[in-house]
């Protein structure tokens, strides 16, 4: 039979806005997530190194799935184009700047701990 009534454009153009706040939440909560479990890192974790590890991980990834998840929701405009600029600098001056204070740390004589079976016994 023929249908009386046939599905119009508006229909998918709602199903793309419902796919795009899907993504954008995905991204939004495993940004969130990411940045929940490196903040739990920072504090858990047993030495210098480890920590910045940690907020290494939450300042790089956490924040880029978080600006991703925000740029899906602003779809295209001028917003989107200074949230790409954002992310471009954090891809840039995060892992520069980690390992700037990695490096410091090191040259200060700061050694990471070793625990285990790499252990040195006295």
């Amino acid at each position: 039979g023929r249908l009386d009534h046939e599905p119009g454009p508006e229909i998918g153009v709602m199903s793309l806005e419902f796919l795009l706040d899907i993504g954008s939440w995905i991204l939004l909560v495993a940004g969130g997530f990411f940045v929940l479990v490196g903040g739990i890192g920072a504090i858990r974790m047993p030495d210098f190194y480890t920590r910045m590890h940690a907020a290494g991980v939450t300042d790089t990834l956490g924040t880029i799935l978080v600006l991703a998840g925000v740029i899906l929701q602003a779809g295209l405009s001028l917003a989107t184009v200074k949230l790409l600029a954002i992310a471009i600098f954090l891809l840039l001056t995060c892992p520069t700047s980690a390992y700037a204070l990695a490096n410091a740390a090191s040259l200060s004589g700061l050694r990471p701990e070793v625990r285990g079976a790499n252990r040195e016994q006295p």
